[in-house]
Formats: C-alpha cells, sequence, structure tokens
C-alpha cells in the first residue's frame, strides 16, 4: 500500500517542499550586450573598460517587476528570486560597499531589488535573491590563475596577484549579504553561486556566513553551493545549505545521503539555451522549452519529492521573451486544474508505472498519465484500495473495476485494479489531457473500508468464475 507523503521526510522550510513552481531572473549589465550568456568577460577575456560601456543600455522600465510578478503567479509558480549580483559583480541595488551597482546606469536613483522584492511579495509569492560569490569586478578576488576570471592569463594581472587579499573580499562579500538580508523585510530564499576549487565552505567563512544568514532570516530557505555536494554527506557542515540544487538535470530519483536521508532538491533550467538574454537565442523560437515540456518535468520533479525552478532571461529594458509568457500561460492553465497533484504533493511509495507516474499527497493518490493506454488502466496493487478515481481534467469519475474479461482470464496480478474513463471498461479512449492527465485516487484509510472495497470485487470475480462452469 502507498506510504503517507514522504515530504515528512524531507528537510527544509515547509514553504519551499510545498511550492513545487519557481522562477528565477538573471537580469543586469549581462543582459544588455545580447550575447557571452553573462559570461561574456571570461569568455572574451574582456577588460573592465570595455565591458562598463555596456552600462548605459541597461534601461529598466518603470513596470518591470510588477509584469514579472504578475507573470509567476500567473503561471501557478510559488516563488521568485533574482539576481542581485552576478559573476560580473555589478549589483542591482545602490550597496554601500561599492559604486558598481545601478547608480552607474540610466536606473540611477533606483533599487531595483527593492522593486523586485515588493512586487513579488505583493502578487502573494514567495521571494527570494541570488547572490554571487563570484566577483570578477573586486580588486581582491583571484584574477591571475583563476578558473575563469576575465583576467586569468593577463600578464599584469599577474603581477598584481600577491597584492590581492581575500579575506578583505570575503569581508566584502559577508557585508553584501548582510545588506540583502537586512535591508528588504523578510525574505524567504538565498540562492548562492557559485564554488570551486579550494574556493569552497570556510575559504568563504561559511559557518559564520551561514550563521549570520541565519539570525538575520531565520526561516529562510539557502541553496547548496557554499560547497557542492556537502549537503550530501551523514554529517553535512553547517554552511551545507536546505536543498541540493540541480542545475541542467532532473535526478534519477531523489537524492541522498549515506544514511539513506532524503534531500529536497531544487531542477534548475533556462526556457531558452541561455540564462540571461541573449539574442541569436531569442531568436530561436524552436529552442525554447514548451509549456507541455515545463509541465512534465515538473510532474517529474514532484514525484521525487523535487521543485521546478525555470530562469527567465529579461532584456534590457525588463521585457520578458513573448514565447515565455505564453508558456508560463499555458502552465497556469494546467496548473488551475491540477495544482492539488503538485503543490504539497510528493513521492508515493509505488514503483514508477509504464504510463507515466505518481505523486501522493496524505491519502490520495495522484495518476499522471502521460502515455496513452490501449483498453483499460492497470493500477498495480490497488484492489481494494481506492474509494474514488476523479479525473481532474474532466471534473467526472472515473470507473474502477476488475479486469474486462474476469470471468475466462486473470490479468495482471491478482490485487490489480483496472481503470477507464467510460465503460465499457476494456474499451480505448481518448486522454482528456495529452500534456498529463491527473486521476486522483481516493485511498482507503482503514481495514475496514478496504474489505468493503473488495466485496464488490470479489463478488463480481466469483459469479464471473460460477458462470463460465455451468456443470459445476
Amino acid at each position: 500500500m502507498p506510504a503517507p507523503s514522504a515530504l515528512a521526510c524531507s528537510q527544509g522550510p515547509s514553504w519551499f517542499r510545498e511550492s513545487r513552481l519557481g522562477v528565477s531572473f538573471h537580469w543586469g549589465v549581462a543582459s544588455v550586450p545580447g550575447r557571452g550568456d553573462g559570461w561574456l568577460r571570461s569568455r572574451e577575456q574582456m577588460g573592465l573598460a570595455a565591458y562598463e560601456r555596456f552600462f548605459q543600455g541597461f534601461q529598466p522600465t518603470a513596470d518591470w517587476a510588477p509584469r514579472w510578478a504578475a507573470a509567476v503567479r500567473g503561471a501557478g509558480a510559488g516563488y521568485a528570486f533574482l539576481t542581485a549580483k552576478h559573476h560580473d559583480g555589478f549589483c542591482l541595488w545602490p550597496s554601500a560597499l561599492t559604486d558598481y551597482h545601478v547608480g552607474r546606469t540610466p536606473a540611477r536613483g533606483r533599487d531595483l531589488v527593492r522593486e523586485f522584492v515588493e512586487a513579488t511579495r505583493a502578487a502573494g509569492l514567495k521571494v527570494g535573491l541570488y547572490y554571487s560569490l563570484v566577483d570578477w569586478r573586486h580588486p581582491d578576488y583571484p584574477h591571475f590563475g583563476d578558473r575563469q576570471h576575465p583576467l586569468r592569463f593577463d600578464a599584469e594581472a599577474r603581477v598584481e596577484e600577491p597584492r590581492r587579499d581575500f579575506t578583505r573580499y570575503v569581508d566584502f562579500l559577508h557585508g553584501q549579504v548582510r545588506e540583502l538580508l537586512s535591508g528588504y523585510g523578510p525574505l524567504d530564499l538565498l540562492v548562492l553561486d557559485f564554488s570551486y576549487w579550494d574556493l569552497v565552505g570556510e575559504a568563504w567563512r561559511g559557518a559564520e556566513l551561514m550563521r549570520m544568514i541565519r539570525d538575520l532570516q531565520p526561516g529562510i530557505a539557502v541553496n547548496d553551493r557554499l560547497e557542492p555536494d556537502a549537503i550530501k554527506r551523514d554529517a553535512p557542515p553547517p554552511w551545507a545549505g536546505d536543498f541540493d540544487t540541480a542545475e541542467l538535470n532532473i535526478p534519477r530519483e531523489q537524492p541522498r545521503a549515506p544514511s539513506g536521508r532524503p534531500l529536497p532538491f531544487d531542477a534548475w533550467f533556462p526556457l531558452g539555451r541561455n540564462w540571461f538574454h541573449d539574442e541569436e537565442d531569442a531568436a530561436r523560437i524552436a529552442g525554447r522549452k514548451s509549456a507541455r515540456t515545463i509541465i512534465r518535468a515538473l510532474v517529474n520533479c514532484a514525484s521525487k519529492n523535487g521543485n521546478l525552478n525555470l530562469n527567465l532571461a529579461p532584456d534590457p529594458s525588463g521585457r520578458l521573451h513573448p514565447h515565455d509568457v505564453a508558456a508560463l500561460e499555458a502552465i497556469g492553465e494546467w496548473m488551475r486544474v491540477n495544482r492539488e497533484a503538485i503543490d504539497g504533493a510528493g513521492a508515493a511509495d509505488l514503483p514508477k508505472p509504464e504510463w507515466g507516474r505518481w505523486t501522493q499527497r496524505g491519502s490520495t493518490l495522484y495518476a499522471h498519465l502521460l502515455e496513452p493506454v490501449i483498453g483499460h488502466l492497470s493500477l498495480p496493487g490497488l484492489r481494494g484500495r481506492v474509494r474514488r478515481a476523479r479525473v481532474l481534467a474532466t471534473g467526472r469519475d472515473a470507473f474502477l473495476g476488475n479486469y474486462w474479461n474476469v470471468g475466462v482470464q486473470q490479468f495482471d496480478a491478482p490485487d490489480d485494479l483496472f481503470l477507464n474513463f467510460e465503460e465499457p471498461l476494456g474499451d480505448t479512449y481518448p486522454l482528456p489531457d495529452a500534456t498529463d492527465t491527473v486521476i486522483a485516487l481516493d485511498l482507503a484509510t482503514s481495514a475496514a473500508e478496504r474489505t468493503a472495497l473488495l466485496a464488490p470485487l470479489d463478488a463480481e470475480r466469483q459469479r464471473a468464475f460460477s458462470e463460465r462452469r455451468p456443470n459445476s
């Protein structure tokens, strides 16, 4: 029998486990070139002066934040977060610790982080911020010989390298995180990005940083990128975070520590190919993910106690790609009908079925039909356990029963139950929703209920076997 929802076994804030769909936004001066995906300086080994020529092209409209929040809300997502600072070091808020911020663009005098937080919160969404641990502009961040710094091969940077003070940079990093977590009211999510080589854990003074984060925002969810995979240890360090970030990947099963402790995860994908606005990517409509693809990915994640996070790449004015807006609207239409099978639902203690996936919320099991079925649908092991079957797309009940020809043959196993949208049960009917037809199976919760549900099924089976033996 399916176990109660496995959500109780997960860690992290309950809202994160109950809002299965999130949306992130990569946006800033890196959106202006229309190429490079936020890594332009690194990939082209571009000097600082050349990059700063893009500042004047960053011209956010007055209403960008409410439009984004409405799009996220309309998609049925539960949370959204913004790149307050990406690897280029450019800040979307007027940080007191650097002049490398929005004040040097046509948006001077504005605090874009505040605009985002207030609009997102007003839309009834959980709100978060992204902050890059990497900073290619700060003079004390490693330059020469670094993994990806724009000046990693620069001869002048090599001469200057001994004079860099990484401790001073980490002080700056902590100070900026303090600004973000103390200046905008309650925040629900902090995404730190990213650690590599020996720049992991205590290189960032991770324990101290996490203490500050928890002190300033006690209920916040924090990702795992102060040290990759540290969260997967049986005894994770204090900076391990609350969930596993699966970038460009949906795990084949829920991640676990060696002891078997289950871990919540967030599968993170851009709707196009790139994270930041890219002209070629924007023009390549065929390469953008469809609502159908996203919905099925969301079901995949929820069936493993995970979340799906979609990234949007607004242009320098804050305009969202029309395809992405349409995709979010289509996702929202599906979520309005099927939300109960996603938000607050998680893995079921059943093998993956051949026709799709399971999710479960309490005593309701959800069958996600992703493939058309010829004849009736087999529900393995559920005979005498289903009180009612509701087709969410139509609002009608489905039909439950024995194998259609029970008096002659027995399929697939004695404890299987069979379902279809109409009668007769053995006929073939089209799926009401070609993207994902969800059937809510309300399960019996007591032995007495199961006995009562089995009685008519067993009586029909016995009657059918008696009728095929007229001389017995």
